[in-house]
């Protein structure tokens, strides 16, 4: 295996684990926001909500990163 196709398998993975963690982030997100009725309130970020959060930028990171990376290769 080339160093290409590796590549492209690893961004194949990030890829899909990044589209699970924001398909999370949405369900928690709540319904009533959609339809305008959702409260202007702050609150912070706990528990599984926070390691969502932060798993999703690190994913976001790697699949920038993989992808500067093939296209140097390339």
């Amino acid at each position: 295996m080339s160093v290409s196709v590796i590549l492209s398998i690893v961004q194949i993975i990030i890829a899909a684990l990044l589209v699970t963690t924001v398909l999370l982030q949405q369900i928690g997100g709540g319904l009533g926001s959609a339809f305008g009725g959702g409260g202007a309130s702050y609150h912070s970020k706990r528990g599984f909500e926070k390691i969502l959060f932060t798993t999703t930028i690190v994913l976001g990171v790697l699949f920038g990163l993989t992808a500067l990376l093939a296209l140097i290769i390339q």
